[in-house]
């Protein structure tokens, strides 16, 4: 007889915060891609500004956790980089963690949750290069334009992951 499929816990999580324009792009990719098909074990969700909320997820593990955020890295506005994240690398602040209901940053979500016990799976962050984080709705053009490969981006990683275990 044959053991059942072993299926994995994805997370695949977009934070910020839709009024700071570009900011918008990982709550967006998260939208687009919750309308697509996923397998079985793997979750997309919006933290939006939450982080506390992503945090308090991730308590529960992942074998794969996926961040989606717009992250200045020095690129042209609209630039997708796929970043493999050591979150032992952010290790937790002296003293009490500072919780920020109102949003965190991708280091600050693996120091709190490193504080709180936690520690997910590999972890991935797929970052867009923000062009205008100034108050107000709607991405740049820049960025909009960058939003399919953001979501190829992170299809491909599920893809590959899923194939790489034997899970389904």
């Amino acid at each position: 007889m044959t053991a059942p499929p072993v299926t994995r816990r994805v997370l695949v999580a977009g934070v910020g915060n839709v009024f700071l324009r570009d900011d918008a792009f990982g709550s967006e990719v998260a939208r687009l891609l919750a309308g697509r098909p996923s397998e079985p074990g793997v979750a997309i969700k919006d933290f939006g500004i939450r982080g506390v909320h992503l945090v308090y997820e991730l308590l529960d593990g992942c074998d794969l956790f996926v961040l989606v955020d717009a992250a200045p890295r020095g690129n042209p506005p609209g630039t997708i980089t796929v970043l493999e994240v050591d979150p032992s690398d952010c290790a937790p602040a002296e003293g009490p963690a500072l919780m920020d209901a109102h949003g965190l940053a991708p280091d600050e979500i693996f120091a709190m949750l490193a504080s709180m016990g936690g520690r997910p799976g590999r972890s991935l962050v797929v970052a867009c290069e923000p062009g205008d984080v100034s108050p107000g709705m709607g991405l740049s053009a820049e960025v909009q334009a960058a939003l399919p490969h953001a979501v190829r981006a992170v299809e491909e990683i599920l893809r590959s992951s899923l194939a790489e275990s034997g899970c389904t």
